[in-house]
């Protein structure tokens, strides 16, 4: 795992032991942010399910403004705080249930929801999402799910921006409509 671009750019980050964490591919990451290489610079950034926190690093090497990285592991927020340090970035980084996080209602720009594959977390962090309507306007939300992963059609002012491929692994972009 490295940093693709920007100021911490080639920065290697540490990965966990064993597999209570699983990582973004590079490649898969490289295809988000190519994707999202416009809408990063200056804005606010959630990290839900950080993991690593690369996907939050990633943003903040692009030129993000601020991030918020979420895990409920102690060993994922040690992760974070170690690779944060390693990229010489900051970043505010919470060990607490990520669906409670987000009914706080806090406003971001880019959310990236990349929950344990095998449990119902993603469609619960959409609802909740929408509900506690903390996505800006003109705001992208980033799912990351298995393949067969099938997401909800969100209300307006959501819409799909973009899904595809990559091998077992799906992303699923929503926006959030910037004249609603």
């Amino acid at each position: 795992m490295r940093v693709i671009t920007g100021t911490a750019r080639g920065r290697r980050l540490r990965e966990p032991e064993g597999m209570a964490i699983r990582p973004t591919t590079d490649n898969v990451k490289e295809a988000i942010f190519n994707t999202i290489q416009f809408d990063i610079p200056g804005r606010r950034v959630l990290d839900l399910f950080a993991g690593t926190g690369q996907l939050g690093i990633e943003a903040l090497s692009r030129g993000a403004r601020e991030c918020v990285f979420i895990d409920e592991s102690t060993a994922a927020v040690k992760l974070i705080r170690e690779n944060l340090k390693t990229c010489s970035l900051e970043g505010t980084v919470l060990q607490t249930d990520a669906l409670g996080y987000l009914a706080q209602g806090q406003k971001f720009d880019v959310i990236f929801l990349d929950p344990p594959y095998d449990t119902n977390l993603i469609e619960k962090a959409l609802q909740t999402v929408v509900k506690s309507d903390i996505l800006t306007k003109g705001g992208i939300l980033v799912c990351e799910t298995r393949r067969e992963k099938v997401l909800p059609v969100l209300p307006a002012p959501y819409v799909l921006r973009r899904e595809k491929h990559y091998g077992k692994i799906k992303l699923t972009l929503y926006e959030r409509q910037p004249d609603a």
